[in-house]
């Protein structure tokens, strides 16, 4: 027997961050949007804990206990007092260091599929305390669709969507550390006072409303001025999705994949098309959101 859960990809329409905390962390305002690019974890009764990866940036993966993967079905072994003997294989098709929430996904797939094998009857509640111990983009990975994350995003409020949102999605040649990412806000933020997060009310509205345009206009990331401080490039690609089109162009969390938002389906194709040819990243995706969070497929 075994189970599959299939698990989206995220991307940031808002990333409000604060002032680095005593406890190292940042309060945040992060709206959640779930995107369909998807991985998959399938979860297989074994002899001994065990971690396979297969797809694009397999090889970037860790195969040992530091996975969150691994990590999810340790920590729901530990409150059920068993041994977290399983097969854990994850097919990747979210970009890893790519400020989706590729890692966050595999962890929330990885518990809802323990879950669904032990007969755990763990509730929805206890799930999402567990995602909350293992990152702080875990919970919404579980959840999916929209969501305000408050604290260090892990506290979600679910957000009305009035539509569907297409976007393109450029993959950089090379990855970054979200701690990295942090620390270069920190810096950049010595010796000025840091507003306190909060959640856009323009932006809950245009997500209320399915108002792409609206949207285009309100989205924001504190930390992009972190992300392109240490990885300069992704201006060009910044600079090429705008010329193609889109509504709004932005990085994609503490990157470096950059977000490009589009009027309509035909509008995501043609930015997506420019992205290919303009020799700015590594590969080009269109997706749409919102979507649902882990599932058993």
């Amino acid at each position: 027997m075994s189970v599959m859960v299939r698990v989206p990809a995220k991307v940031n329409v808002q990333l409000a961050v604060g002032a680095a905390r005593a406890d190292g962390f940042h309060d945040l305002a992060n709206v959640f949007l779930a995107v369909g690019l998807y991985d998959e974890v399938t979860v297989t009764p074994a002899d001994e804990l065990r971690i396979t990866c297969e797809g694009p940036d397999a090889g970037q993966v860790p195969l040992d206990r530091t996975n969150l993967a691994a990590r999810a079905a340790i920590a729901l072994a530990g409150r059920r007092g068993i041994e977290p003997n399983v097969h854990l294989h994850i097919a990747k098709d979210i970009p890893v260091a790519g400020g989706m929430a590729g890692g966050s996904a595999d962890g929330a797939g990885a518990l809802l599929a323990c879950d669904r094998l032990w007969g755990t009857g763990a509730s929805r509640a206890e799930l999402l305390a567990i995602c909350a111990e293992l990152g702080s983009d875990v919970p919404f990975s579980l959840v999916g669709g929209a969501a305000l994350g408050v604290g260090r995003g892990e506290q979600l409020t679910a957000l009305e969507v009035g539509g569907t949102f297409h976007w393109v999605f450029a993959m950089a040649e090379r990855g970054l550390s979200t701690p990295a990412v942090f620390r270069e806000f920190d810096r950049m933020a010595e010796g000025r006072q840091v507003p306190e997060p909060v959640a856009s009310a323009e932006l809950v509205e245009a997500l209320a409303k399915g108002d792409a345009e609206a949207l285009a206009a309100a989205v924001s990331n504190d930390l992009q001025p972190a992300a392109l401080s240490l990885f300069p490039e992704l201006a060009d690609t910044l600079e090429s999705g705008r010329g193609a089109g889109a509504l709004a162009a932005l990085v994609s969390g503490s990157g470096p994949t950059t977000a490009f938002l589009a009027r309509d389906a035909e509008a995501a194709e043609k930015v997506a098309e420019v992205l290919r040819a303009s020799g700015t990243c590594r590969t080009v995706r269109t997706a749409v959101g919102p979507v649902a969070g882990a599932t058993v497929v």
